[in-house]
């Protein structure tokens, strides 16, 4: 510790290099958060998943919706104890980038169904009486500034018109990894409007079984009833579901690891060049310092701790911006991405990594630093 004040004076005297290694180390962590929590915000719906809970879809694709006559037969399959059903409404509010998970659900059954969703009984019982009730999650309350009884103006694109919306409740979520960027309103205000050849109509069912263990009978059980019928089911756990949405849209998981990867390695290997030319500039200087003494295990310290210092300043500055600006902006991406939010396994994961970086791009002047001949190198002194 006592030589720390030798190393930051140099790192001081050389601001434009030091100020540019650590905004690039910034920059590469800051990237690195973001394509994390894309994963984490994927895997999210994965985590917040009950194993008692299946989700009833037609077999060919979500696009196609299930007659709602298939409510009162679901509930009569032994194991069943619970139906529900609600309706993608795809919607956007008062512009076109305001987009969020809506859905219009069976009213009734919402909080049995979903517990993690925390709204008062005052609040409950008006959202459940009034047939343009919603109710809005605290972290979309909080992004648009919403109050109790506003009117919210929800633009169709599945189902077109203006749908306006009057605010009952703000729930919280009891789960971190439940959705509290999310609107539920009364399935029935959609349906009476609907035309004829859309009326009735339901994009999925969910079900509540008594236990997880009964859970592929009755997906068995119900898919086997509709198999010859002109609009089958494929019957699956929640978790299952979520995993067949995300692969729905490729292997992201795979593809952000390569990029992320692509990044700190990248930037690494600036890192490692910065720090050795920084070190080819100090032949000098380290010959002097040898000269007065300083051993060459001190030496080598010096110098790997001025990388070290640079890549956890910049770990430090990059992880807490992306831990900062997500949590303030709450970002989405229209919905694709609820609970968007930096982990601290990340922002761990992030400083580790800027420490691994600030080792490895050390350690190769650190070591040069170290067995720097004191004669040779003081010749260069004229």
């Amino acid at each position: 510790m006592k030589h720390l004040g030798y190393v930051l004076s140099h790192l001081w005297h050389s601001k434009r290099r030091t100020f540019l290694t650590v905004s690039s180390i910034a920059v590469a962590l800051f990237l690195f958060c973001t394509l994390r929590t894309v994963m984490t915000s994927l895997d999210a719906g994965l985590r917040a998943s009950d194993d008692t809970r299946l989700v009833v879809r037609h077999a060919a694709s979500l696009v196609f919706p299930l007659p709602l006559a298939y409510r009162d037969r679901l509930a009569q399959v032994p194991g069943v104890v619970q139906v529900g059903y609600g309706n993608w409404f795809g919607g956007y509010y008062q512009e076109k980038k305001n987009q969020f998970t809506q859905f219009a659900v069976d009213a009734p059954t919402l909080f049995d169904l979903y517990p993690e969703i925390v709204l008062g009984p005052a609040e409950r019982e008006v959202f459940l009486r009034e047939r343009t009730a919603c109710i809005a999650g605290q972290a979309l309350v909080d992004k648009y500034g919403w109050r109790m009884g506003d009117v919210i103006p929800i633009t169709g694109t599945i189902y077109p018109g203006e749908w306006p919306l009057t605010l009952r409740g703000i729930y919280r979520a009891s789960t971190p990894d439940a959705n509290e960027d999310a609107i539920f309103f009364h399935w029935e205000l959609v349906n009476e409007a609907m035309p004829e050849g859309r009326k009735n109509l339901v994009g999925i069912y969910w079900l509540k079984v008594s236990s997880p263990s009964d859970a592929p009978r009755v997906s068995a059980a119900v898919d086997a009833i509709y198999e010859n019928s002109p609009q089958p089911t494929k019957t699956e756990t929640e978790k299952a579901f979520q995993a067949g949405f995300i692969q729905m849209i490729g292997n992201v998981s795979f593809l952000l690891s390569i990029l992320g990867s692509a990044i700190i390695f990248a930037i690494l290997l600036v890192t490692v060049n910065t720090m050795m030319m920084a070190a080819r500039e100090r032949t000098t200087e380290i010959a002097v310092l040898k000269t007065l003494g300083f051993s060459d295990g001190l030496v080598l310290r010096l110098v790997a701790t001025e990388a070290m210092l640079l890549s956890i300043a910049g770990g430090v500055i990059g992880c807490g911006l992306a831990f900062g600006i997500f949590r303030k902006v709450n970002f989405t991406a229209g919905g694709m991405f609820p609970n968007f939010r930096v982990l601290p396994e990340t922002v761990g994961l992030g400083l580790l990594l800027a420490l691994m970086m600030g080792l490895l791009s050390g350690l190769a002047p650190a070591i040069g630093a170290a067995r720097l001949p004191i004669a040779s190198s003081l010749r260069k002194v004229a």
